[in-house]
């Protein structure tokens, strides 16, 4: 071969730069890192929340199965993304909601959620969370039921709620945890304690785990760990979990600092309720969250300060729900005004068009 003899030049369309791992790699790793959070919630509620898992993954998949033969795409279930829908939705759900609304909230989730915009990739908001504020909406009884952790004969039977039948009332929660002998179980959440009744739980329990919540209001530090786990493996953008907390405690801070009997501190706002599971597996998602530096620190500061402006001066006890739907909402715009300026170009004279 001539020295001279130049070689080919291979052009592509952008983008050039590629992620060292390929989608269904990080997305089967997301799964690795729900596992523990769902086999602690397991301990804590016994095989009602198993079968609450099976039941929106596997309808979740389903459904994507469904949509993805109708559309013409094939089989899209190998990206493993619609399992990661499944089991964080039925994390968001009560330990003892019926099986037959989880049912509804996976294809909903799915369906409306995800393949409505075309799949993988193209939806605008979190899948998980569009079918969990269906629910909200639909089943507003169910949805705010709940049931304490430890309770006796929780892995040889379920709650008598999770087996109700399609559109038939459940049954009394009240006389089944009466029937338990676990008098002492109010029936709230640590967040609707603190809201309705200025009654704080310690920190150090909610960090640990074992109060009474969703599936995935388990333990802080379960979490954090799966987060860091991803965060290191570089498949989160760490920006976004850390500005979720930074948002939250931003609020929280002064307003504790000014009436410590009224507002809860920084730590409870943090370790209580659903903040931590979604800045780590729900904000995080990398289809409807900017992708730049500043839009992700932006965009997690926002969750982050909408969370903790609902819970305190909104009707609801939990707002990260809101507060993620809403800033997935936001990120296109957030990206935009993020965006960093083309090297080599200059900003346009007032005026000029």
């Amino acid at each position: 071969m001539n020295m001279f003899e130049s070689k080919p030049v291979e052009i592509r369309a952008a983008p050039h730069l590629k992620r060292p791992q390929a989608v269904d790699e990080i997305m089967r790793n997301v799964v690795y890192a729900l596992l523990p959070v769902v086999a602690f919630s397991v301990w804590l509620f016994g095989i009602s929340v198993l079968a609450l898992v099976l039941t929106t993954t596997v309808v979740a998949m389903a459904t994507e199965r469904l949509f993805s033969h109708l559309s013409g795409q094939g089989n899209t279930l190998g990206d493993w993304s619609v399992v990661i829908t499944g089991i964080l939705l039925a994390l968001t759900l009560p330990p003892g909601f019926p099986l037959w609304m989880a049912a509804v909230a996976a294809f909903i989730a799915v369906g409306l959620g995800k393949s409505l915009f075309g799949g993988l990739g193209f939806n605008v908001m979190n899948p998980a969370l569009v079918g969990r504020a269906f629910v909200q909406a639909a089943f507003p009884v169910a949805i705010t039921t709940w049931t304490p952790a430890f309770a006796p004969g929780r892995f040889t039977e379920f709650i008598p709620s999770t087996l109700a039948m399609p559109f038939m009332k459940p049954p009394p929660v009240d006389e089944w945890i009466d029937g338990l002998g676990m008098d002492g179980f109010t029936g709230a959440t640590p967040l609707a304690l603190q809201k309705f009744e200025q009654i704080t739980l310690d920190v150090g329990d909610l960090f640990l785990g074992g109060v009474a919540g969703s599936a995935g209001e388990t333990s802080a530090l379960i979490i954090l760990l799966g987060g860091l786990y991803l965060a290191y493996r570089r498949m989160l953008d760490w920006r976004i979990p850390f500005g979720v907390m930074a948002g939250a405690a931003l609020v929280a801070t002064p307003l504790w600092l000014m009436d410590g009997q009224a507002y809860p501190s920084p730590l409870f706002i943090w370790f209580s309720g659903g903040l931590m599971l979604g800045a780590w597996f729900m904000a995080s998602d990398m289809v409807a969250s900017p992708v730049t530096a500043k839009g992700a620190l932006l965009y997690g500061a926002l969750i982050g300060v909408l969370t903790v402006v609902i819970r305190l001066f909104g009707g609801l006890p939990e707002g990260v729900m809101y507060a993620i739907l809403l800033a997935n909402a936001a990120s296109p715009l957030i990206a935009s005004f993020t965006q960093p300026k083309a090297y080599g170009t200059q900003r346009r004279p007032k005026g000029e068009t």
